[in-house]
This record gives structure tokens, C-alpha cells and sequence, in this order.
């Protein structure tokens, strides 16, 4: 379960929606400390869960996504598996495939496309010219197993997928292996067939949290901050007669827990109700894009040695 599953723990068990059950940790005292603190049942192995469940929320190490939630979708629950995707395209395919014969839901756990400020964004994005992202973190031991573009940018490239209505053309991108033996720092710059221009920083190594997104189109641009849940619209304004001029407006935003709308919506969408979600052949292009870059980058420090 890790750090991550406890807070989808903590918020389906308080969730109108939903029924927490149980909780599954392979760590047999984790497992019963979460389950004690929600009144729910602890188990140490996915295969034990009751098979009249309805749903799993998947939050388990990268490498496990495709074992763990092809077996719950073989069982006819509904999945919503963690970011990103699967460990590798083929893997991500096959979950697919599982998800197509059981006829049950499979989404994907990008949830800043739940963050308040991104819907907010959304209704005033039409034609994104140039798009710049920073997504900086402190460093942690936690998500070392994966590069920097797995565990961090690639909310981003999620994000910056779901506005740009163009397939990616050509693609630059640099990385730095700084504490681990992983890439820790990385920049992306992403070009698209309709001209868009995104370009993408991520660190995990930075000494400041940072999670800023801004969207540039023809006379105007958003710019938001993902943790804050804070935007702003610019734009120019032109009047007969006088000289043009920025104004700007804050963004109306109601601030939520990305994960806690992301989890509702999760539960609305299994009761077969419309409710927004990351498919799965979203996450495979999110993934597609993220593995793209860590081939780029692994090409590059290979003809620099």
C-alpha cells in the first residue's frame, strides 16, 4: 500500500460513495495499523479480497501495477491503478486488454487532472501556442526506484496531453543523475504537429516545492500553481483610440483535495454514472510520452561516455 494508499484509505472510508472494506499491505503490521484505524479488515495479499466487491484503488509499487490489477479486473472489479500506468507500454497494453474482456472500468490515477485550478484553467484554454511547466520537490527517499520523469514529470505530461489536441511531433530532452542512481533532474521540450510548444522541468532535488503550470495562446495566457490551487488570467486588451494593456483575473477556484475529487469520481463512474477519469489508453500516452523521454535522455548519456 505505501504512504500514497494510506491517504486512499483515508478518504474512501469517509466517502458518501463508497464502503472501504478492506486495505491490503504486503507488510503484515502496516496493513493492520491502517485497517485498525478505519474499522476495516487487513490482508496481505490482493487474492484474499471477498469477490463481491465492486472496486480496487491500486496504489502499490510501479512494478506491480499490471500483476495486481489484471488479476482484480479477471475478478470483475473496477480499477483505478496509480500512476504511472505500468513499468513498461507492453504491460500497460495487456491491462488494457484485461480491462476490455472483464467489461469493467479501468482508470488511471493522475490526479492533478482533479486539481480545481487545472478544471478552472480548462474553460479558458482554447488554442495553447506555448506551454511551460516546473515541477520541483524536495528529496525523499520515496519513488527512487523510477526516474524523475515517472514519479514527477510525468503529472505534467498528462496534463499538457489533455490540452494540446495534436499527436507529439519531435521531442529534446536532457537529464542529470544527481543523488541517485536514477535521473533526478530532467527538461522536456515537446513539440506538436499543430505547433504547440511545451517545455517540461522536473527535479527532485530542488531545495523549494514548486508546482507551476502556465499556457500561452494568441493575446492571452493562464498561469496557475498546482499546490497552492492559485491562477490568474492575462490577457490584452486593445481599445480605439488608447494604447493595449494586460488585465488580468483570478481564476475562481474552490479548493478540494485532487485525490479526494479523483476518488469520488472513481466510485460515480463504477455506479455507471458519467463522471470524468483518466482512461486507459490516457495513461498509455501519458506513459508512452514519460518512457520516450527516459529513452531519449538514456541515449544521450550514452554517446556523452
Amino acid at each position: 500500500m505505501g504512504s500514497l494508499g494510506q491517504h486512499h484509505a483515508r478518504i474512501l472510508s469517509g466517502l458518501p460513495e463508497a464502503r472501504l472494506v478492506a486495505v491490503v499491505d504486503r507488510d503484515a503490521a502496516r496493513a493492520g495499523a491502517i485497517a485498525a484505524r478505519h474499522r476495516v479488515t487487513a490482508l496481505t495479499d490482493h487474492r484474499d479480497l471477498p469477490g463481491d466487491l465492486d472496486a480496487v484503488s491500486v496504489a502499490v509499487p510501479t512494478s506491480r501495477h499490471a500483476a495486481v490489477a489484471e488479476s482484480c479486473l479477471a475478478r470483475g472489479f473496477a480499477v483505478l491503478v496509480e500512476k504511472p500506468m505500468a513499468a513498461t507500454l507492453e504491460e500497460a497494453a495487456s491491462m488494457a486488454r484485461a480491462a476490455d474482456r472483464a467489461g469493467r472500468p479501468l482508470l488511471v490515477g493522475h490526479t492533478e487532472r482533479f486539481n480545481p485550478v487545472v478544471r478552472a484553467a480548462l474553460s479558458r484554454v482554447r488554442d495553447p501556442r506555448f506551454i511551460e511547466t516546473h515541477r520541483l520537490g524536495v528529496f525523499t527517499a520515496r519513488s527512487t526506484d523510477v526516474d524523475v520523469v515517472l514519479d514527477l514529470m510525468i503529472h505534467d505530461l498528462d496534463v499538457i496531453l489533455s490540452l494540446v489536441p495534436s499527436q507529439v511531433a519531435s521531442m529534446d530532452s536532457v537529464g542529470v543523475h544527481a543523488l541517485t542512481d536514477k535521473v533526478d533532474i530532467a527538461n522536456a521540450r515537446i513539440r506538436f504537429d499543430n505547433g504547440c510548444v511545451a517545455n517540461v522541468t522536473a527535479s527532485r532535488i530542488s531545495t523549494d516545492r514548486v508546482r507551476k503550470l502556465r499556457i500561452f495562446e494568441p493575446d492571452s495566457y493562464v498561469s496557475i500553481d498546482y499546490a497552492r490551487q492559485e491562477g490568474t488570467a492575462y490577457r490584452l486588451r486593445k481599445r480605439p483610440g488608447a494604447s493595449p494593456e494586460i488585465v488580468n483575473e483570478p481564476l475562481p477556484v474552490e479548493n478540494e483535495e485532487p485525490l479526494l475529487v479523483e476518488l469520488r469520481s472513481f466510485t460515480r463512474a463504477v455506479r455507471g454514472e458519467a463522471a470524468p477519469g483518466v482512461t486507459a489508453a490516457e495513461g498509455q500516452r501519458a506513459l508512452a510520452t514519460a518512457l520516450r523521454i527516459v529513452d531519449q535522455i538514456a541515449a544521450g548519456a550514452r554517446r556523452a561516455t
